[in-house]
């Protein structure tokens, strides 16, 4: 007992001297960068694609290519860092900005010194602080050695328009520094609003958007990005032939987003690529930003005789895929479904066996085109060039009269819309461009109506 007595008054002094318990939560250590992310490729990728940009920069006029991260403010979602500070330097970092002087030959990185995310003053324990462009690891682990803090920028910013140097800014498709309009209800991209920042401030300023130069390293992927893109491919297909056995009548829409998604989680996607599109029967006559725009519209329950359409995609290392397919609800198509689908699929192969490096998207368009039977011409959407360029989004940027050149990798996905007698089918495939034509990189997903038909149990 006596011992006891001891132990107690010995931990009662103890409290004492420390100030109390409250001492003991603040002695988590401070978390370094790298103890919370990983960069997806070696710093000698980002490098190279670095280097790379400072010689499109200078093909192009030169000048300073900047480059945002995300805010890094959550409402609840997990942080994503924007798509081009991603490519070029695989960093998390937020409220950070890329400078690519290609005049120079230079690289500079403006961040925060301290991740305020990591940081409370009640709850040290729980929050007990992080460095960013502080941590002593950044330059040596990120390959960029010029770092400085973000309260540097705007002194350095000012003396590049004070000598009238050229800054270039990845705007967006078709956009300039002249046409970017405001309004009560304008949503601007990070990037657009440094641009409209940059003209507020200092009228001077000579801005070029940066699109075309972006476009023209990012529509080529590298083995290293070939490797994620068909990771999150192979978890999308796998995704859909599970999903797929749930196809049934009765069931509704979001039950089958909801096999699908969970599926994308097992095999190791953190996220999905964009919001699973997933419609059946009257809803599959609509396209998906007529059905987004209504918060509920999605959740419709399948009928025996009604087509399920699914167009999905995750992502796996920040990179995505866009993967789409027709089931029968009733596990059988009716001669009228098969037969539109037959037709879809023989344009869509039309498209594919004529890929080949130094084809344009406008010629693939032609061919689209004449492959379509005169009666159904009205209800295909074959769009610009019947797809879109996918990589670190289904929407990487490209240049649409381009000439294909290895290392591409878009979506095949005419649609068929008929409101007349209500069927709409649709399937999509990602491709790839080779040396010597075109890898569909989504094989292993059937697409003919007996393999579809196969893919559809019923209980």
């Amino acid at each position: 007992m006596k011992n006891i007595k001891m132990i107690a008054c010995l931990y009662c002094l103890a409290i004492v001297c420390t100030n109390g318990p409250k001492a003991y939560s603040q002695d988590t250590p401070e978390q370094t960068f790298f103890e919370w992310t990983e960069m997806p490729f070696s710093k000698e990728v980002y490098a190279e694609r670095r280097g790379n940009m400072i010689s499109q920069l200078k093909s192009t006029g030169g000048g300073i290519y900047l480059a945002p991260a995300s805010d890094g403010f959550s409402s609840g979602e997990t942080f994503r860092q924007l798509n081009d500070f991603m490519y070029f330097t695989g960093l998390e970092l937020p409220n950070s900005i890329l400078v690519i002087d290609s005049d120079n030959n230079l690289v500079m990185l403006f961040g925060p010194p301290r991740d305020l995310r990591y940081e409370s003053s009640t709850r040290k324990n729980d929050f007990p602080g992080r460095p960013l462009v502080d941590d002593p690891e950044l330059a040596s682990r990120s390959g960029i050695s010029d770092i400085r803090t973000i309260s540097e920028f705007d002194k350095s910013i000012g003396e590049w328009i004070k000598n009238g140097r050229l800054i270039k800014i990845n705007m967006g498709r078709s956009v300039s520094a002249d046409n970017i309009e405001t309004g009560y209800t304008t949503s601007f991209t990070p990037e657009k609003m440094m641009t409209y920042h940059l003209i507020r401030v200092n009228n001077e300023v000579k801005l070029s958007n940066g699109y075309g130069d972006v476009a023209q390293l990012r529509m080529i992927k590298s083995e290293e990005e070939l490797v994620f893109v068909r990771r999150a491919i192979d978890i999308t297909i796998a995704s859909i032939k599970k999903a797929a056995g749930y196809v049934a009548d009765g069931v509704d829409e979001r039950s089958l987003e909801a096999e699908l998604e969970a599926e994308f989680k097992r095999l190791g996607s953190p996220r999905m690529g964009f919001s699973s599109i997933i419609k059946s029967g009257p809803n599959s006559l609509w396209p998906w930003r007529i059905l987004a725009a209504n918060y509920d519209r999605r959740n419709r329950e399948m009928e025996n005789g009604d087509l399920v359409i699914f167009d999905v995609g995750c992502e796996y290392n920040y990179y995505t895929s866009d993967v789409g397919r027709t089931f029968p609800v009733s596990g059988k198509f009716s001669k009228e479904q098969r037969e539109i689908l037959e037709m879809e699929i023989s344009v869509s192969d039309a498209i594919i066996n004529a890929i080949k490096p130094g084809i344009t998207f406008s010629e693939l368009k032609e061919i689209a085109e004449a492959k379509i039977p005169l009666e159904h011409k009205k209800y295909m959407q074959v769009g610009l060039f019947f797809g879109h360029h996918i990589g670190l989004t289904t929407g990487d940027p490209n240049i649409s009269d381009a000439k294909l050149k290895a290392g591409m990798v878009f979506t095949v996905e005419p649609w068929y819309y008929n409101h007349d007698i209500g069927i709409s089918v649709f399937t999509e495939d990602n491709i790839l461009v080779t040396e010597n034509g075109a890898e569909v990189l989504t094989a292993e997903l059937a697409r003919s109506p007996d393999e579809l038909e196969k893919m559809v149990k019923k209980y």
